[in-house]
């Protein structure tokens, strides 16, 4: 799988709250190697999931899973940035960003989320909105090491912190984010 993310700490809180909350349509931006698309596909209250990574090795390494796993025509596999040909709306959208600061030259895609560290979540937050079905929500990845702050995410979602989870070098936490409504009140409620 070469330089295709892994599955670590990060992977694995958002494939817990995934599998607990998750039914109906998701799209899974970021896939990397497939483990959280391929466990959304294996759910029954699923009924469709669409896996997207910007790099083409992570979407081979995906569809090789999920054939292992024998959910391959349970997924839609694109090779895109963020949204970009993604079609239609979802209840979930799910997504693991590179969150970290960059370090220069040398960073990787899977890992660096800009100079700051959040400059692709902040993006991704921008672009998601077109994407969801009205009630729909988020689940997102973030650590403390991101530097987002609330004030540039509350101006159009309300969010909540499922999950705190101290390691040794940062804080990571799966956030729940809702759309505000037009109204500025989050949209209906989805468990």
């Amino acid at each position: 799988m070469g330089n295709v993310y892994r599955p670590a700490e990060d992977t694995l809180l958002l494939l817990r709250h995934a599998e607990e909350r998750v039914e109906g349509s998701v799209l899974e931006v970021g896939t990397g190697s497939g483990v959280i698309a391929v466990a959304m596909a294996l759910k029954s209250s699923v009924s469709r999931v669409v896996a997207t990574d910007i790099d083409p090795a992570a979407i081979e390494a995906a569809a090789i899973r999920a054939r292992e796993a024998g959910v391959a025509e349970r997924i839609e596999f694109k090779v895109c940035d963020l949204f970009e040909g993604v079609e239609g709306r979802f209840d979930w959208i799910l997504f693991n960003p590179p969150y970290l600061p960059s370090e220069g030259p040398t960073d990787e895609p899977s890992w660096s989320g800009g100079n700051e560290g959040y400059e692709t979540t902040l993006r991704f937050l921008e672009e998601v909105a077109g994407h969801l079905k009205e009630g729909g929500r988020i689940l997102l990845i973030s650590s403390s090491q991101t530097g987002l702050r609330r004030d540039e995410v509350e101006r159009i979602f309300s969010f909540e912190v499922l999950e705190e989870l101290p390691l040794f070098y940062e804080r990571l936490y799966c956030l729940l984010f809702s759309p505000l409504s037009p109204s500025g009140s989050p949209g209906r409620s989805r468990r």
